[in-house]
């Protein structure tokens, strides 16, 4: 991502008017600005070019709003798979708006962008800090989800009949774009409109943000899987631990968890492709010196071996073939055609992961993207989300976020360390030489 003409410019809905009400904290300047790049080197070539490097806005309350908190309503919905921390996010906003700038009327709309279309049926909660109180608990969304996309037009009509002047939507790539299409449609009336996106990925492959709340949690739970996958192999002769985690474009679960003691022996993931081939040449190979391996793979790995198919789910991604079983099967078929003996056991943890509530880690860093989503929102900032980058809290425009996934770059540090840890081949193409494995 060294596009030179990035443009981190955040929509705004006019000029603030209001006073702040709240006290006792620092105010963040509208010219408060973080480095996109944090190498020297390519700040010092902007320069040398005669452009400004490129910045983001850096997020937090500002001391004058554009909305009147008494005078109007929030919105929040939660669309999507399921991922540690929603339910954190739900409370930090909702608590925010009420202690931070008492506005009164806070709606939780039901079962995705369905919630937000009147005729559909899904009248919304109404949330307040007792209701939220002990959500941070729960795993899922008390508020539930679903996939699919619903007219803008509807849902603005809705939102404009019960006042709401901040809408908050909590998910991933599919949500942000549906809320981009909301302030959009908001912005063709000249309706007020605030649309904060807050990025919602167990996959941490939105753009522009460093990192997404559940993931930490996501690979805390892989290692879970991965420790028991290991104790399976070791318990064996020629026992092998297969373990399926998330990842359909973006192999940072699986890589990072690969990372935590070195159990894993084989990590495929999206972007680095692999021949069946190679793979199980390799693998045969490891057995032959050691007995047992640990095979973590990635939902979305793989996908050009298995049959190509056209269909799509309700928000518009091509489905997947199961590249878990397929693999677990693949490599029994391998053995049992050479006569080889081979103890394998398959996992798949996805649900269970995707299921708890987060961690400490997860849980701070959703309560300081739900404070910061409110105070965008308050100051008219529209059709943008918040995001770490460089371990401040930021603002993004949606196009930048949803224009393509973040993925591990193959020739980068985070990559080449899992080959270091994991000692497998750095290409899987054909016949190779096994790297010597740490465990």
């Amino acid at each position: 991502m060294n596009d030179p003409n990035l443009d981190f410019t955040i929509k705004r809905l006019g000029s603030c008017h209001a006073s702040s009400p709240m006290e006792g904290g620092r105010f963040t300047g509208d010219d408060e600005r973080i480095l996109y790049h944090s190498s020297p080197a390519e700040v010092r070539r902007h320069f040398e070019e005669g452009k400004e490097p490129p910045t983001l806005e850096l997020a937090g309350p500002r001391e004058r709003l554009f909305f009147d908190p008494g005078a109007i309503a929030c919105g929040i919905v939660t669309c999507g798979g399921l991922c540690p921390g929603i339910n954190d996010v739900i409370r930090a906003v909702t608590l925010s708006l009420h202690h931070h700038y008492g506005v009164k009327r806070v709606y939780g709309f039901r079962y995705g962008y369905e919630g937000l279309v009147k005729r559909l049926g899904h009248p919304p909660l109404h949330l307040t800090p007792a209701s939220v109180s002990q959500i941070g608990e729960l795993g899922g969304t008390i508020l539930a989800s679903s996939r699919g996309p619903q007219e803008p037009a509807e849902m603005v009509d809705y939102l404009a009949e019960l006042g709401v002047g901040i809408l908050f939507a909590i998910g991933g790539d599919g949500t942000l774009k549906g809320a981009g299409k909301i302030a959009a449609e908001a912005a063709r009336r000249g309706h007020h409109l605030s649309v904060i996106g807050i990025p919602k990925t167990i996959d941490n492959d939105i753009s522009f943000v460093q990192k997404t709340f559940g993931f930490e949690t996501a690979v805390a739970e892989a290692h879970r899987a991965i420790y028991a996958a290991h104790t399976e192999a070791t318990g064996a002769r020629n026992g092998i631990g297969l373990v399926k985690l998330m990842g359909r474009d973006s192999g940072f679960i699986a890589a990072y968890a690969s990372l935590i003691d070195s159990q894993v022996n084989y990590c495929l993931v999206p972007e680095v492709p692999f021949t069946l081939a190679g793979f199980l040449r390799s693998l045969e190979e490891r057995l032959a010196r050691r007995g047992h391996a640990v095979v973590v793979v990635a939902e979305g790995a793989g996908q050009e071996l298995l049959a190509a198919t056209a269909e799509r789910d309700a928000s518009g991604n091509v489905k997947l073939g199961d590249i878990g079983t397929w693999l677990r099967d693949a490599i029994k078929g391998h053995f049992n055609g050479r006569g080889m003996e081979c103890n394998l056991k398959y996992i798949d943890p996805s649900y269970i992961i995707r299921s708890q509530p987060a961690n400490p880690h997860d849980s701070a860093l959703c309560l300081l993207l739900g404070q910061n989503a409110v105070h965008a929102g308050m100051s008219g900032r529209t059709n943008m989300v918040v995001g770490l980058w460089n371990h401040q809290i930021t603002h993004v425009p949606i196009p930048l976020a949803t224009r393509q996934r973040k993925k591990i770059d193959p020739d980068g540090w985070l990559w080449s360390s899992v080959l270091a840890s994991t000692g497998q081949p750095r290409e899987m193409q054909g016949i190779g030489k096994t790297l010597e494995s740490h465990d």
